[in-house]
Parts: C-alpha cells; structure tokens; sequence
C-alpha cells in the first residue's frame, strides 16, 4: 500500500500516542499501520505540514541526552534514586548492559534478555535506549524509549528525557502531558515484556510474581535557564489507562484495507490526483489537535472545512451537538427548519438562537432610539 519501492515509517510512541487520542481516524490507522511517511504523502498532496521538531530542537535535545547520560549515565540514576526510589542503596556501581543486536527484531530480544539478567542480578542497572515491540490494531510497532532502569528490587522505571526547560521544578503542563502520554506507550510495551518474564518456567528464583513496571516514570529536562539536568517523577497511571483502552479499540488494520478499492496505493510518486482518490478513500476524524499530532492535518482540515464538518470545531463542541454532523444542519436546528424538537442539543440551539435574537433586537432598538432623540437627549443616552 506504501508502494514496493518505498521502506516503511517504523511507528514510534510519539505516534503511537497520537493514534490513541483519536481512535476513530481509519486514515491515520491504516497508513500507520502500512509504514507510510505522511510527512511526504502531505507533500505529495499538496498541503506539506509544518509539523515535527526543527533541527536545531534535535541537536540540541540530543546534546542535553549525551550529558544525561555521560559518565554511565552517573546523573540520570542519581535523579532516579531521588525521584523515584530514594528508599533504595544509591546507585554507586550500575551496569549499562549492551544493547546492541541485527535489526529491530534482534535489539527487542537482546532488551528482553537484558531486563531478565538485570531483575535477576538485582541492583541498579541502566538500560540506554532498549528496544520494545508493542501489538497496535495487528500491526507490530517497535519502541525506543529514551532509557529504562531496573532498581534493586526488581521492578522497572521508564525515562523521558526532554529539552524543554523545569523552571522552579515544573514545566509547561502541555509539554508535561505530552510526555507522560508518550511515556505511558513505554509502560504498556514494558508491561509485555514482564508479563511473558514472569511466565516463563523457572524465570525467577523466588518463584514471585512477573517483574513490576512502575507506574511513575522519571521525567529529566534542563533546569531553569540552564543546561543542568533536573527531574520529576510523573504519575502516568491516567495515561496509560486511557492508552491501553484506546488502542484496544482501534480497528485492525486489515478489517480497513478489506474495505479499500483494489490496488489502492499510498506512493508519494503517484499523481495527486491518484493520491487524493486513494487518501479520501478512508474515513478520517478530523479535529484542531492534530495540527500538533499529525502530519496530514492541513490536508483533513481543508476537507474538514469543505465538508461543513463540525469536528473541525473541536471534540467537546461536536460532544455537546449529538447527532448534528455538519454546520448546515446545526445553523438548520437552530433556525427551526429540521431536527428533533426534544432532542436536547436541538433545545438548545433553539434557546440559544432565540436569545440572541432577542438580544439584537433590544440592541436595534436601542441604537434606533438614539438615533431619533435630540443630540442632548442622544448624549445623555450614551
């Protein structure tokens, strides 16, 4: 579907959290789940997307991980000790097993046995970016996340390390959610991991429990106006409730391709016209966040818009409307021309609609009296 030519978009928790918040948008299902670039295919159709992370964001985020993580990574486990485990030994001598193995499948397995020997050897142990796999709607998505810790009694803390600044210990909470929504994919994939740990025969000596995946996660960001790192621990437990549910209802990506014209194709060098055909063919649910969360977002909008769709408005506003789908038919309720009198949203539209009627007319009426009175009396009445 993404063309023979073209290498697959590997899915990452960024995505992965997206799809989530909006389960209902087949479009972003399907071309996720096929490996299609939709930075390229926005491009393709004519409405490129200023979406994703500058470069000199990149650099320099990747600057504030390599002093993170310097030193054996020395000051990410001080901060996971303070934040997340100050009950525990300190961390003086951690092992920083290595991780490296042929291709996505081979790093998964190697991470895998990496957290085994590390549950087993107890003690602190860091793991630099491990490789996850997570099951989405029956496609297979690996996960990267920025770190991972094993503490001395087994269990295993997720690590988001962002270069947004923590300003007197906290941060922008927009930014904040957005990482502990990215960080709450990381404890669903780890929570996989421990399950099929724990039920292996014999894998742990006590004959305990599966390894425990800690549901505060240590976010690491520059403090203040510095290059310092500092961190805070990050309850994700909403997060990952609210993530595992939406991707259990996310419709498998071959129930949405059964459903496709034949040969649809999602090549960037097809015609824009093919393109389009082929982009429209699949349902999309569009609303203003996926301007930050989703690379085809100006090119949903425009068809958004010229469908009078009234999602584009935003989700709590098409929540509170019921049944009305597009803006013609909730300018046509309000107007009294269609819809269900007992209908609550068409009530509504009905009062709301009479009370600025009333409003204006009172206006009106006012501005004509002013307009009739002497100059001295229309003073007076300003």
């Amino acid at each position: 579907m993404r063309g023979p030519e073209v290498p697959a978009k590997p899915l990452d928790a960024r995505a992965l959290a997206a799809l989530a918040a909006n389960p209902g948008c087949a479009r972003r299902a399907i071309l996720d789940g096929a490996g299609v670039d939709k930075a390229r295919l926005a491009t393709a159709l004519g409405a490129p997307s200023g979406f994703g992370q500058s470069q000199f964001a990149l650099t320099r985020g990747n600057a504030f991980e390599a002093r993170v993580k310097a030193d054996g990574g020395a000051e990410l486990l001080r901060l996971a000790h303070a934040r997340l485990d100050p009950g525990a030994e300190p961390p003086a001598a951690a092992a920083v097993p290595d991780l490296s193995a042929h291709g996505p499948e081979g790093r998964t397995a190697r991470t895998a046995l990496a957290l085994r020997e590390a549950t087993r050897a107890g003690g602190w142990t860091l793991l630099d970016h491990p490789m996850l796999a997570l099951d989405v709607a029956g496609s297979l998505a690996f996960l990267e996340p920025d770190a991972v810790v094993v503490h001395p009694d087994g269990s295993w803390s997720v690590v988001e390390i962002k270069s947004f600044p923590m300003v007197d210990g906290s941060a922008d909470p927009a930014k904040v959610g957005a990482a502990a929504r990215q960080a709450a994919v990381y404890v669903l994939a780890l929570e996989e991991v421990a399950a099929r740990l724990g039920a292996e025969p014999g894998e742990r000596a006590d004959g305990g429990p599966a390894p425990r995946v800690r549901d505060r996660v240590l976010l690491v960001c520059p403090k203040d106006f510095s290059n310092l790192p500092t961190g805070s621990a990050v309850d994700v437990r909403k997060q990952r409730a609210v993530t595992a549910r939406q991707l259990a209802r996310l419709t498998r990506v071959e129930e949405i391709a059964g459903a496709l014209p034949e040969g649809t194709c999602f090549a960037p060098d097809r015609p824009a016209e093919e393109l389009t055909a082929a982009v429209d063919a699949v349902p999309a649910t569009y609303a203003p966040d996926c301007l930050s969360a989703c690379e085809l977002a100006f090119h949903c909008r425009e068809r958004s818009r010229a469908a009078g769709a009234v999602t584009r408005l935003g989700r709590p506003l098409r929540a509170e409307l019921g049944g009305l789908d597009t803006v013609a038919d909730v300018l046509a309720a309000a107007r009294g021309e269609a819809g269900d009198p007992d209908d609550p949203a068409v009530a509504a539209l009905r009062r709301a609609a009479a009370l600025r009627a009333e409003a204006l007319g009172a206006a009106g009426r006012a501005a004509a009296a002013r307009a009739q009175a002497p100059a001295g009396e229309a003073l007076a009445c300003r």
